[in-house]
C-alpha cells in the first residue's frame, strides 16, 4: 500500500468533516496563539523593568499556568465531540475490511496535520499580535510605550513542548475509544443516548442542597475575612450543584411534569416535554460547562473591571493622605522636631500641608468570644495556621480622647465627650451587642458608640474586621500598652506617632516632597518608622490591578471562545437529532410549522437556560464577592453593581450573537431553510 495512502485519506477525511474539523482547529489555533503570548509576556525583560514588576510577573505567571491546564482540559473536551461524530465513519471503515491498526494510522495523521496547523499558525499569529497585547497591558499600567521587538525563544520552545505532548495524549485517548469500541457499536456511536433517561431523585435532590448551600453561603456571609476562606466552598458547592442539576434535576423535573396528565396530553406540550428529555439526558454535561464557563467570565470580568475603575478610590482609602508619616518615637520634644523638619522640607519645595492628621496610635489583635478579646497568642497563631476561626480575628485601633478630639475638630466635626476611667468610646463597621469590652484583665464599659472614625489607612488595608477605641488620656493609652506588651513579649505592638497631610501639586512634586521628608528622617538617629507617599504607591497599585484586569480580560477570552465550541458542537448534534425528529414527527401527521416550532422552542430553551442560570449564580455571588472586594480597599459597591450588570449585558447579547450564527449551521442540518 502507498506511504502516501493514510496521509491522504486523513486529509480527505477532515476535508469532508469540515463542519466539524474547522472549528476544532480553530480552537487549537486560538488556544496555542493565547498561551504563546501569554508566555511571551511572562519573558518580556519590559515588564521586569518596570518598579514592582513582580506582582505583575507573579499574575503572567499564573495566566500561563492556567491557560496551560485549560488547553489540556478543553482540547480533550472538543476532541471527543470530533471523535463521537465520526464513530460511524470508522465503524464504516472496520467492517470493509480496516483493521485498528489501520484507523490509528488515519488517526495518527489527522491529529498530526491537526498538530502542523495548529501549531505553525497559532505561533505566527501569536508573534504578529505579540507586540500588540503588550502595547495594550502597558496602555492599562499607564507605563511609557517602549520601542522595538522582542521574540521569546523560551516561549516558543515550551509553547512546541507542551502542545506536542498534548496531542500526543489526544491521539492515544482517540485510538483507545476507537480500539475498545466494537464494529457495531462504532456504527451506533451517534445514537448512544436514544433510551428515556431515567429520574434520578437522590442526586437531584443532592444538586438542590449543593446549590442551595453555596448560594447561602454566598448570601450570609458578611465578615470579609470568613468570606475568604468560604469563597471557595461556596464555588465548589455550586459547581457540583449546577452538573447535577442539569443531569440529574432536569430530567427529574420533565419526568414530574410527564405524570400530569392535563398538561402532558396536549399536542405542544407532549413534544416539548419528551424531546426536552432526550436533549437534556445528552446535552446536560455540555449545558452545564456553558453554564460554569459563562459564571466565570462574568465573574472575572466585573471584580477586575471594578477594581480597574476603582482604582483611585482604593488608593484614596489606602493612602488617606498624600504623604503619611509613621514613627514609634512619640514624646511630644520629638513631635515637635519632626513636625518643623517636614514643615522646612515643605517650604523649601514650595508646598503646603492640607488636611492634617496628626495623633499617636496603638494596635494590636486578639480573637473575639463573646464580649471578651482573647489575646492569648496560641490561640491566634493557631487560628491562623488552621483557618479554623479566622473570622473571629480582630484589630484594635485604639487613640486618646485629646487626639481624637483634636482629628475630629480639624475635619469640622464635634467630638464626643471625654469617657471616664474604665470608659471608651466605641466604633465598628459590623454589629457589636455588647456594653462592654473585656480586655487583659480590664472591663471596659462603652460609654458612646460612634458614627464614624477618622481615618487611619493602615486599618483600611487589613484583611480583619476592626475595632476603633477612644480612651480617656495618654496614661490609659499607655497602660494598655504595657499590658499586651506582657502578653505579647516579642511579638508586642508599640504606641507610634502618625503625622499625615494632603499635598495640592503634580505628582511629580508629591513624590520629591516624600522623598525629601524621608531623607531628612532617616538621617535622624533617633527616628524609627516610615514615610509612605500616595503618588510612590500609585505604580504599584496600577500594576496589580491593571494586571488583575488584564488577566480577567484574557482569560475571559479563552472561557468565550470555549463557550462559542460547545455551543457550535452542541448546535450541530442538535441539528443531525433534530433531522430526524422532524421527519419522524411528519410521518405521524404532524403538520411541518407545528413541528418546527416545537422543537425551536426547545432549542432556546435548550441552549439560554445556561445563561439564565448563570445570571443567577451572578447574582447570588454578589454579595460575597463585595466583601472580598472590600477587603481590597474596594467599598465602592454601586461601581462593583454597575460593573457587574453591564458585564452580564454585554455578555448577553454576545452570546445572543453567538447563538444566532451558530443556528445557521443547525438550520442547513434539518433543512428548514
Amino acid at each position: 500500500m502507498s506511504k502516501v495512502f493514510y496521509p491522504k485519506l486523513a486529509l480527505i477525511n477532515m476535508r469532508k468533516n469540515a463542519r466539524m474539523y474547522i472549528p476544532y482547529l480553530l480552537t487549537c489555533i486560538g488556544t496555542v496563539m493565547m498561551y504563546f503570548m501569554i508566555h511571551s509576556l511572562s519573558c518580556n525583560s519590559g515588564i521586569k523593568e518596570l518598579r514592582g514588576s513582580a506582582s505583575i510577573l507573579s499574575m503572567l505567571g499564573m495566566g500561563v499556568r492556567v491557560t496551560a491546564i485549560f488547553a489540556f482540559i478543553f482540547l480533550f473536551y472538543t476532541n471527543s465531540f470530533l471523535i463521537k461524530g465520526r464513530k460511524k465513519e470508522f465503524g464504516l471503515y472496520n467492517i470493509l475490511g480496516m483493521e485498528k491498526r489501520h484507523l490509528s494510522r488515519i488517526m495518527f495523521y489527522e491529529t498530526l496535520c491537526t498538530a502542523v496547523i495548529s501549531l505553525g499558525i497559532g505561533i505566527s499569529v501569536g508573534i504578529l499580535l505579540n507586540k500588540l497585547v503588550y502595547l495594550g497591558l502597558v496602555a492599562l499600567l499607564q507605563c511609557e510605550v517602549p520601542l522595538g521587538f522582542e521574540f521569546s525563544f523560551a516561549s516558543l520552545r515550551d509553547t512546541l513542548l507542551l502542545f506536542a505532548v498534548l496531542y500526543l495524549l489526544i491521539f492515544i485517548n482517540s485510538f483507545r475509544q476507537i480500539h475498545l469500541a466494537k464494529p457495531v457499536e462504532l456504527l451506533s456511536g451517534g445514537q448512544t443516548g436514544e433510551k428515556e433517561p431515567k429520574a434520578k431523585w437522590l442526586l437531584a435532590l443532592l444538586g438542590v442542597l449543593c446549590l442551595g448551600g453555596g448560594y447561602y453561603i454566598a448570601v450570609t456571609t458578611e465578615n470579609p475575612v470568613a468570606a475568604i476562606s468560604l469563597f471557595f466552598v461556596a464555588v465548589v458547592l455550586v459547581i457540583v450543584g449546577t452538573y447535577l442539576l442539569f443531569t440529574a434535576g432536569s430530567i427529574a423535573l420533565l419526568k414530574l411534569l410527564r405524570k400530569n396528565k392535563g398538561y402532558y396530553y396536549r399536542t405542544r406540550s407532549f413534544i416539548s416535554v419528551s424531546g426536552m428529555m432526550y436533549r437534556m439526558k445528552q446535552n446536560a454535561a455540555g449545558l452545564a460547562n456553558i453554564c460554569i464557563l459563562s459564571t466565570m467570565v462574568l465573574v472575572m470580568l466585573s471584580s477586575t473591571l471594578s477594581m480597574y475603575l476603582g482604582m483611585e478610590d482604593m488608593l484614596h482609602t489606602r493612602y488617606t493622605r498624600s504623604v503619611m508619616i509613621t514613627s514609634w518615637v512619640y514624646d511630644k520634644e520629638y513631635v515637635q522636631e519632626l513636625k518643623e523638619a517636614v514643615g522646612q522640607v515643605l517650604d523649601n519645595q514650595g508646598a503646603e500641608p492640607k488636611e492634617i492628621l496628626d495623633y499617636t496610635l496603638l494596635s494590636f489583635s486578639g480573637m473575639q468570644d463573646g464580649d471578651y478579646l482573647n489575646t492569648d497568642i496560641s490561640s491566634i497563631s493557631g487560628a491562623i495556621e488552621e483557618m479554623s476561626r479566622l473570622g473571629d480575628l480582630r484589630d484594635l485601633y485604639i487613640l486618646d480622647w485629646e487626639d481624637y478630639r483634636q482629628a475630629v475638630e480639624e475635619a469640622g466635626g464635634r467630638a464626643a465627650a471625654r469617657p471616664g476611667e474604665g470608659e471608651i468610646l466605641f466604633f465598628s463597621k459590623h454589629d457589636y451587642p455588647y456594653d462592654t469590652l473585656k480586655l487583659f484583665d480590664l472591663e471596659l464599659s462603652i460609654k458612646e458608640r460612634l458614627p464614624e472614625f477618622i481615618e487611619t489607612g493602615e486599618s483600611q488595608s487589613t484583611l480583619i474586621e476592626s475595632y476603633y477605641l477612644v480612651v480617656s488620656d495618654t496614661e490609659a493609652l499607655e497602660l494598655l500598652e504595657k499590658k499586651q506588651e506582657e502578653v505579647y513579649k516579642e511579638n508586642a505592638s508599640f504606641i507610634k506617632y502618625v503625622y499625615g497631610f494632603e499635598l495640592k501639586g503634580s505628582a511629580e512634586e508629591e513624590i520629591a516632597a516624600g522623598r525629601a521628608i524621608r531623607k531628612v528622617i532617616q538621617e535622624d538617629e533617633r527616628s524609627v518608622g516610615n514615610v509612605e507617599c500616595r503618588e510612590e504607591e500609585r505604580q504599584w497599585t496600577l500594576l496589580t490591578f491593571g494586571g488583575l484586569f488584564f488577566i480577567g480580560i484574557f482569560l475571559g477570552a479563552l472561557f468565550i471562545m470555549a463557550t462559542i465550541l460547545i455551543i457550535y458542537y452542541k448546535q450541530i448534534s442538535e441539528g443531525y437529532d433534530d433531522q430526524k425528529r422532524f421527519e419522524i414527527m411528519q410521518k405521524v401527521g404532524l403538520g411541518k410549522s407545528e413541528v418546527k416550532k416545537a422543537i425551536h422552542s426547545q432549542v432556546l430553551m435548550v441552549f439560554f437556560l445556561p445563561l439564565a442560570m448563570a445570571g443567577l449564580h451572578l447574582a447570588f455571588a454578589f454579595p460575597i464577592i463585595r466583601e472580598i472586594l472590600m477587603l481590597m480597599n474596594l467599598t465602592n459597591s454601586t461601581l462593583f453593581l454597575i460593573c457587574t450588570v453591564g458585564s452580564f449585558l454585554v455578555f448577553g447579547v454576545c452570546y445572543i450573537v453567538v447563538y444566532l450564527l451558530t443556528t445557521r449551521v443547525y438550520y442547513r442540518i434539518v433543512r428548514w431553510e
